[in-house]
């Protein structure tokens, strides 16, 4: 149960900071491009990468605290559901090139950025 607990915990902290770092950028894009969403997804996709080469490692942290970083805060904080939502969004309004862009980079930077993440990672953790 105090697994449950802390990835929940987690999962509120991780929904809270998506929706401020979503928000803001989604702002300062001011456009019908889910910009937000695009920030939200690369840098958490960055983030796990990052934890993963640190838990790669022998780390001395208890189950329940890694498990509420990656399940909790940042499955919270990243979101390909609404990634989904907002590119059939797009697709639906008959901007298909904006909804492309954002499969493509949702995915290409994503995957790039775990790469990226995982090999500073693995520098700094010495991995």
């Amino acid at each position: 149960m105090y697994k449950v607990a802390m990835i929940a915990a987690g999962g509120a902290v991780g929904a809270v900071l998506r929706y401020g770092l979503s928000g803001w950028t989604q702002k300062l894009a001011n456009g019908s491009f889910p910009a937000g969403t695009l920030a939200v997804n690369v840098v958490g996709c960055g983030l796990m990468g990052l934890a993963a080469a640190y838990f790669a490692g022998p780390q001395l942290i208890r189950e329940e605290y890694r498990i509420a970083l990656l399940v909790g805060v940042l499955g919270a904080f990243t979101t390909f559901s609404t990634f989904g939502s907002e590119t059939i969004a797009l697709a639906s309004a008959g901007q298909l090139g904006l909804a492309a862009l954002n499969v493509l980079a949702s995915n290409g930077v994503g995957l790039a950025a775990v790469w990226m993440g995982y090999r500073l990672g693995t520098k700094w953790f010495g991995v």
